[in-house]
């Protein structure tokens, strides 16, 4: 072998050295370049930045290989699934906000393991937490301290307290939820990261039926009384990766929904699903809709398809407009769906079919509302 820069002096070796490093490192990146660039088009970065593992950020739809497990004396309700692939979208809801927070900026490929999250109540908060002394509950609440016992439930002026601690002098209330500071032990991966639907409004392309989008998921609205239940039934649905419930159909933008209520702005509640038209069909969403329309305690005020216009008056009955049936379609092939269905189940049903208008999303505290008050959004559940 023969020494690079021998018999020079060691400042020439070391620059020698140095020139060699860098022409290795350009021509290690010139190898890399051409191993990713498609062969066809050298020029084409796009197709560079494509092949690189995607990254997932906040709007995206996430597919992971999931398992939560309780961590220490836990015990949770079956409210969403907790192993298994699931997709869903990110910051979308549904799922624990943890789960969300955990997965955005991850890659494809990713994994992490045994993490701990929060189990959707939130930490305690310490201000929820009082020590008592026990003669002055004695004097003003009159408490029978032979019955106290530690995880004693008492009503407070409407606010639920549990017994936590008990002492000869004091006691100490604790006002926090139940499953407050109760944490989840997560191992996932995530497998997938792809583009959401970008178009909620009726779509008259018809090369791009039935998604009218780059996505492959594909986006249906429906008009189901109160959205809470409906939003629900969509939850559950294999196939669905997100629900959002609010309003469509009315004259006046932005509306609250102090506003759809007041009967003025015409809005009509509904549920805009997206889903994976692999996995669900269109036609399978519609008989939801149709199941829970013929169920629902607003059945009675729905509106028939064209009976407005067959009567040449206007719908003067606010009340019966927010909580009005309706299938509203995004593309031909969807009207195409409904009106089959709808010929084929003859007078059984009350809900007209519309073309779908802008959506505006309900607040917050509307959005998955039964899941959070308890009820189970876990694929299939049909209690």
């Amino acid at each position: 072998m023969i020494s690079v820069g021998a018999g020079f002096s060691a400042d020439v070796r070391e620059t020698m050295l140095h020139t060699i490093a860098k022409k290795e490192e350009r021509k290690s990146n010139k190898v890399v370049e051409k191993s990713v660039l498609p062969k066809n088009n050298l020029r084409d970065v796009s197709q560079v930045r494509r092949q690189k593992r995607t990254r997932a950020q906040m709007g995206d739809v996430v597919t992971v290989d999931l398992e939560l497990t309780p961590e220490g004396s836990f015990v949770p309700e079956p409210l969403f699934d907790t192993s298994g692939r699931v997709t869903f979208i990110l910051g979308g809801g549904n799922y624990l906000p943890g789960l969300h927070s955990l997965v955005d900026g991850m890659h494809e490929g990713d994994s992490v393991s045994k993490v701990s999250i929060d189990a959707g109540w939130g930490q305690k908060n310490p201000d929820l937490i009082a020590r008592v002394p026990k003669q002055l509950a004695g004097d003003k609440f009159q408490v029978n301290f032979d019955a106290l016992q530690v995880g004693t439930q008492l009503d407070l002026k409407r606010m639920k307290v549990v017994v936590t601690e008990i002492t000869d002098t004091d006691f100490v209330l604790d006002a926090n939820p139940p499953m407050a500071g109760s944490s989840y032990n997560c191992s996932l991966t995530l497998i997938a990261v792809e583009s959401p639907p970008t178009s909620f409004e009726y779509n008259t392309d018809e090369n791009k039926e039935p998604c009218h989008s780059e996505s492959k998921y594909c986006v249906a609205s429906f008009g189901l009384g109160c959205f809470w239940g409906g939003e629900l039934a969509f939850m559950r649905e294999q196939g669905v990766v997100g629900t959002k419930v609010g309003y469509t159909q009315g004259i006046v933008a932005d509306p609250t929904y102090e506003d759809v209520c007041s009967g003025r702005t015409k809005h009509t509640e509904a549920v805009l699903v997206m889903y994976d038209p692999k996995q669900v069909s269109y036609e399978r969403l519609v008989e939801l809709a149709l199941e829970k329309a013929l169920n629902d305690s607003y059945r009675v005020n729905a509106i028939m398809k064209g009976a407005q216009q067959q009567d040449g008056e206007d719908d003067d009955d606010d009340e019966t407009i927010q909580y009005r049936h309706a299938i509203y379609y995004h593309t031909e092939s969807q009207e195409e769906t409904a009106e089959r269905i709808l010929a084929r189940a003859g007078d059984k049903y009350e809900i007209e079919i519309r073309k779908a208008a802008i959506f505006y999303h309900a607040e917050d505290y509307h959005q998955q509302y039964l899941l959070k008050g308890g009820q189970s959004a876990r694929k299939n559940e049909k209690t």
